[in-house]
Formats: C-alpha cells, structure tokens, sequence
C-alpha cells in the first residue's frame, strides 16, 4: 500500500547505540511528518539493537518508525527488504551510523516532486571522527574509510565516473519495479567488508538511461569510530574494496573486468605523482599509506581473496 511521499530505509546490524544517534537527527526533519516514514532492517543484529529501538520509538511517538526483521545476512537484503516494506513513492537510503542535515528529506522530495525525468538522486557525504584522525590520513584514504562524497556546490547529474553512495541515496519506487533492487553478493555482510552494491545498482540505472541527479545539500555526516582508524582495518577494508570491484565487473563482462584492471594501472600512476608530493612535503606516512591503500586494493581485484590481517 502506497500512502506515504516518502520512505526512508535504514539497515541496521550490530550498531544499537549508533542508530538512536541516527534516529536523532531525524527529529528535526523540516519535510512535514505526514509525508514519510522510517523502516529500520534488523539484520540478525546480536547486540542491543532491539531492545533500544523499542524504547526509542515509544518514547518518539511522533516520528513514524518500525523495524523489520531481514533473516538474510547482507546490506543489500536487508535494504531490498525494507524497499518491500516501504509504503512510500519515493524511497531514501541511509546507513546506520549517519546524522542527517534538517532539509535531507525535504531535498529528496523537492527532486523527486519538481523533475519528473529524474529516477534518482545521491547527496553529499561528509565524515565525523570520534578520535583525532591519524597523521597517516589524506582526502584520498579518508575517502576510502568514510565514503566521502562531495561534488561541489550544483545540483547536476553525476559525471562520468561518479557514482551515488551507499550511505546516501534515493530512487523513485518504479525504479525498482523496472530494475530490481540490490545485488545480494555485493555489499557489507555481516563482519565481511564487501562493497559496491551502490555502484553496481547505480550503473544498472545509467545503463537502462537513467537520469541520476547529486543533490549537494542532501548532507549526510558519515560517525568514523576509532577502530576504522587502525591499520588492521583499513588493510582489510581496501583488500575487500578489490574484491568488490572484481566480483561487480565479473559479472557484468570480462570485457568490464579488463577495462577496470586497465583503470587499476592508471590509478597506479596517480599515486606515484601524489606518493611523492607527500614525501616532498615531509609527510611520509600518507604517502605511505596511499601506496598501502592501492596495493590491498590491486591485491583484492587480481586475486579475489579477502586475506586476513
């Protein structure tokens, strides 16, 4: 039954107290409350998540939220599950552990209600550190860890190249009736750090022509805990990063595989250039890790092996 503008999704797994944080930043929502709703996807979360949302939403009557329950274990099934609970013309993606500007719905249903040639949309994507970020961090490892996103000031369509983020994205309900929703094998799953669900729902769009809009002030305001910040971690997330890439160009083409090893070689150069202006700076360890970033994500794409750290 379609009797909401709006419904915005938000797949939660093991992240009770960050999805109250969440949750929070939707108070001060400036769309009118009678045009959305929330669906929270409990993804087999084993901590605190059930019992906190409960609270929460009776404590919030006025916010018009439910939770779900999404058996199969993956980002991209529990999202396609709240898609399938939805009750709204318009949907909205968010993560978990996120806060969101006041006008992020209204911005969605000001696209969606004002150009009907639209079909989606993704909005800027800014990090939060918890800690103070290491030494070791640059524009370019950040963006690895937080998705950051942030095509400037214009409302435009995505450039070439650009792609929504998975964090922050919205799409017409016909979309998904003509396209399908999420690839199940790409996405986080659990404790694997799979990725590129977004990207390959975005180029199955662009490919079908699609027009796909950025919505700079969609803000969103990625929370990075301290443990994203370890070596370990950030290892272990570029490794899944290739292996990602692999698994979504495979399945498109081995054509599509060897233009993305071909893009990988570019990439190399660019970090070559960037490597050394650190170094000449007196920054070594971004340039080190810059060069840590791309080799685990090389590794990740030729091998299609997570690795362990």
């Amino acid at each position: 039954m379609i009797d909401k503008k709006l419904t915005l999704v938000i797949a939660t797994y093991n992240r009770g107290h960050k999805l109250t944080v969440t949750l929070d930043s939707l108070l001060c929502q400036t769309l009118p409350a009678d045009l959305w709703e929330v669906v929270v996807v409990n993804n087999n979360s084993t901590d605190e998540t059930a019992g906190r949302f409960a609270e929460y939403a009776a404590a919030h009557p006025e916010l018009d939220v439910r939770m779900v329950n999404e058996m199969r274990q993956g980002v991209s099934a529990a999202r396609n599950r709240g898609v399938a609970e939805s009750r709204g013309e318009y949907i909205v993606v968010i993560d978990d552990d996120e806060v969101v500007v006041p006008r992020f719905l209204e911005e969605y249903y000001e696209l969606f209600e004002s150009r009907k040639d639209v079909s989606a949309a993704g909005g800027r994507i800014l990090s939060r550190m918890e800690s103070e970020p290491p030494a070791w961090m640059s524009k370019y490892t950040e963006r690895a860890i937080a998705g950051v996103l942030d095509l400037g000031d214009e409302v435009t369509e995505f450039p070439a190249g650009k792609f929504f983020g998975g964090g922050n994205h919205g799409f017409r309900r016909s979309v998904v009736e003509r396209y399908g929703g999420y690839d199940v094998s790409l996405g986080r799953c659990g404790g694997k750090l799979l990725a590129g669900e977004e990207k390959e729902f975005f180029m199955r769009l662009k490919s079908g022509g699609e027009k796909i809009i950025y919505l700079p002030d969609a803000v969103i305001y990625h929370l990075i805990n301290p443990e994203r910040l370890t070596r370990g971690y950030f290892e272990r997330l570029c490794r899944n990063i290739g292996v990602s890439e692999r698994m979504r160009t495979k399945s498109v083409s081995p054509m599509a595989y060897a233009k993305r090893l071909f893009a990988e070689a570019i990439k190399w150069g660019g970090v070559a250039v960037l490597s050394c202006g650190y170094l000449l700076r007196g920054q070594p360890s971004k340039a080190g890790y810059l060069v840590l970033m791309r080799s685990r994500i090389t590794a990740g794409l030729l091998t299609g092996i997570s690795g362990k750290y």
